[in-house]
């Protein structure tokens, strides 16, 4: 039976990796082969057969739930019912709505939908809105948070702007929301927001900071109500029971053990309901309850059991939950514990084991956190080693107590006052970590070293005492410094990022790097920080030699501060130093500076008399080996007239659209001068300029110039001076991009 579960296992983990989905005419029969092998006792082809087609027919299921192409991008007045907690940060209201529809063509069941400045909104209302509406297309990086799969793990169907509403059945506030907010009105000494996240997993009270000293620090999971949390209050539960009988008081005739499992699990399941039962709730619940069962009745089937069982439980509830970083990192975590603890000779003192537990799932996890492509934490295991007992044992009994007793206001907000000026000292502590060790951004690695560095980390995890135990150490650190991939004397390595509406372009030489553009930011939301600063850690580049900013726009410098901030450089330049956000100070865009990196020579050019920021743009021409990439911010035809005039004006072979590909630019003079092989285009899916324009576009297929689209292919990486194809993140197949891309 364990082989059928892990061959069961095998094949719903297989969902995960596919390029695409099976044919339904293959699809459909798979179950009824697998019923069929069961009678001549091919359990593991059996199982897995099962597991495999349960999950494609799922994800087909969440596939065909998908906006059709038709409406991506049009405005549509429809129907539904709010659900969940929605979220109002700065000012914009985030929900989704379930059961919608429209007169005007089928909608998915689940949308998420931001309302800019809209009104406060309950779970339960029904609404009739105007919504723009998009399929769920997100940014695509190098390595980066995927959030079209985080999407389709959700089952959301498309997203969307709401432009207007009106409310057609008000609802009382579900009891989550009318907590949350009793919650935020509480005196709490600043951490109102902290204390909702702890107690609902809502984390939308959260600063930006906070969540980046979280991240710094490894403790993201103690901020959201995880399977720590959730076992913690069971195991109380569990101890205070067998603590009754154990000194008697526990009554002789009731059996203590099933009592201590049942009350154990019913808190848990209390707790996730409390916390609204999602994907990450739901794998604590049932994680909980499989361990306590094997406690009651399976001990001798020995720890993987449950675990096992916990898996497959999970995947064939939501097979999709494979897709989300969460799910291989708990799984991961309580692996690495069973494998360590489990089967060992001698007991290790309490202290030994908690000390060693935060060591040995900081190296059993880094394998996971490269594959993922995630920050791995400098100062995990030492702010994990405190800040755990301390959320654990002191923050989140009162917490949790306050809020049981909310009716009682001066017990329960006194209680809930103590829990967040605990909760603001440890944020104070964790500031103080993550100022010294920030998170460490991994380099892209090969698959071969990447394997290598696993096997290192498994072998470190081995028993104490076996001297093939040290040989872990050099695998491991492999993933650290891994081979040199330097680009060849002479060329340079291009990668346009997929940062939506705006630029932010990376040039690395042998020796020398440089970033033109930084990406947008908007309001709190800032793509230097999210997108650009990652992928400047992936290509193993520390330090910039010239940050080049075409112009002050927030599309193209919003995410200049987050880079100044994340890594040293040595020079900032632009087309309007004045204008740019105070506390960046940059030189001034010298028409005609050129210079060489490597054998690439590089040059700019300004229009001097520009009226305008875009028309000052600061453009960059990159000539490596007679292969020519010229980048041209957001100048106008006024701008490109006096381009042709100076000494930029000859054959280019990849041609930067200026300003998004709009229709006041990428004049029919410029492109028959340039006569450019290839044109880039860097915009948002569905950006309210209407970029890049039809008129735009066809002049570039009038001159057969190859268009390459962060829309439609993601980042894009080119070695100049090679000569050869460009690569583009949407090309690498995945089965939940295949009907994703503009048409």
């Amino acid at each position: 039976m364990r082989t059928g579960m892990l061959a069961l296992a095998t094949g719903l983990l297989t969902l995960r990796f596919l390029p695409q989905l099976p044919p339904g005419w293959l699809l459909w029969p798979m179950p009824l082969l697998a019923l069929m092998l069961l009678p001549f006792r091919s359990y593991p082809l059996a199982f897995w057969l099962l597991g495999f087609s349960w999950a494609c027919i799922s994800a087909q299921w969440a596939l065909n739930d998908r906006l059709s192409f038709e409406l991506d991008g049009q405005t549509r007045w429809l129907e539904g019912r709010v659900s969940g907690l929605p979220q109002q940060v700065d000012g914009v209201v985030r929900f989704e709505l379930e059961e919608a529809r429209s007169r005007r063509g089928r909608l998915p069941q689940r949308l998420r939908l931001a309302w800019y400045g809209g009104p406060p909104i309950h779970a339960g209302q029904r609404w009739r809105l105007a919504v723009k509406l998009k399929r769920p297309v997100g940014l695509l990086n190098v390595q980066g948070f995927d959030y079209e799969a985080w999407l389709f793990a959700q089952r959301i169907g498309a997203t969307g702007t709401v432009k207007d509403g009106q409310l057609l059945r008000s609802a009382r506030a579900p009891w989550r929301d009318d907590l949350r907010r009793r919650l935020l009105e509480v005196d709490a000494q600043g951490r109102e927001g902290g204390l909702v996240a702890l107690v609902l997993g809502d984390g939308s009270g959260l600063t930006r900071e906070d969540w980046r000293v979280l991240q710094d620090t490894g403790t993201v999971h103690l901020m959201v109500i995880s399977g720590q949390h959730i076992s913690l209050l069971a195991g109380v539960i569990y101890a205070a029971v067998a603590g009754l009988a154990r000194y008697g008081v526990w009554p002789r005739r009731v059996p203590w053990l099933p009592w201590a499992c049942a009350l154990a699990f019913a808190a848990a399941l209390g707790y996730g309901l409390l916390a609204g039962f999602d994907v990450p709730v739901q794998r604590a619940c049932v994680m909980v309850g499989l361990v306590l069962l094997w406690r009651l009745r399976f001990r001798h089937l020995g720890a993987w059991w449950p675990l096992l069982l916990a898996l497959n439980a999970l995947l064939l509830w939501e097979p999709l939950a494979s897709l989300q970083p969460g799910f291989w990192l708990s799984f991961a975590a309580v692996a690495v514990l069973i494998f360590t603890f489990g089967g060992r000779l001698g007991a290790w003192r309490w202290w030994q084991a908690w000390t060693r537990a935060q060591w040995l799932i900081a190296i059993g996890l880094c394998p996971v956190l490269l594959a993922l492509g995630l920050p791995i934490s400098l100062s995990g295991p030492l702010a994990n080693l405190l800040a755990v007992p301390w959320v654990s044992l002191v923050v989140l009994p009162p917490a949790l107590l306050g809020t049981l007793l909310l009716p009682l206001p001066p017990v329960g907000e006194g209680l809930l006052w103590l829990a967040g000026g605990l909760l603001d000292g440890l944020f104070w502590a964790l500031a103080l970590v993550a100022g010294y060790w920030p998170a460490w951004v991994a380099p892209l690695i090969p698959f071969w070293a990447w394997v290598i560095s696993t096997l290192g980390a498994l072998l470190l995890l081995l028993p104490k005492g076996l001297p093939i135990r040290l040989l872990g150490w050099p695998m491991l650190l492999l993933a650290v410094y891994p081979p040199g991939n330097r680009v060849p004397e002479g060329q340079v390595e291009v990668w346009q990022l997929d940062v939506g509406q705006g630029l932010a372009v990376i040039l690395r030489t042998r020796d020398h790097a440089m970033l033109y553009d930084a990406g947008p930011r908007f309001g709190d939301f800032d793509l230097g920080e999210r997108v650009v600063l990652p992928a400047l850690g992936q290509l193993a580049i520390r330090r910039l030699d010239l940050l080049l900013l075409s112009h002050a726009d927030a599309d193209h410098a919003g995410g200049a501060l987050a880079v100044q901030r994340g890594l040293p450089v040595a020079e900032v330049v632009s087309g309007e130093p004045s204008a740019l956000p105070a506390g960046l100070q940059a030189g001034p865009c010298e028409s005609g500076r050129g210079w060489q990196w490597n054998g690439v020579n590089f040059r700019l050019w300004q229009a001097l008399d520009g009226a305008t920021g875009n028309q000052r743009s600061c453009v960059l021409q990159v000539e490596a080996n007679g292969e020519r990439l010229l980048l041209t911010g957001d100048i106008d035809t006024w701008a490109e007239a006096r381009l042709l005039a100076g000494p930029l004006a000859v054959a280019t072979d990849w041609l930067q659209a200026p300003h998004h590909g709009s229709r006041s630019s990428s004049s029919m003079a410029l492109l028959q001068q340039l006569s450019p092989e290839a044109v880039l285009i860097s915009r948002g899916h569905g950006n309210s300029f209407g970029h890049p324009h039809p008129e735009v576009l066809e002049r570039y297929r009038r001159l057969g110039s190859e268009v390459y689209d962060s829309a439609r292919h993601g980042a894009l990486r080119l070695q100049l001076g090679a000569f050869s194809a460009p690569q583009v993140m949407r090309a690498q197949p995945r089965f939940w991009r295949q009907a994703s891309a503009s048409p």
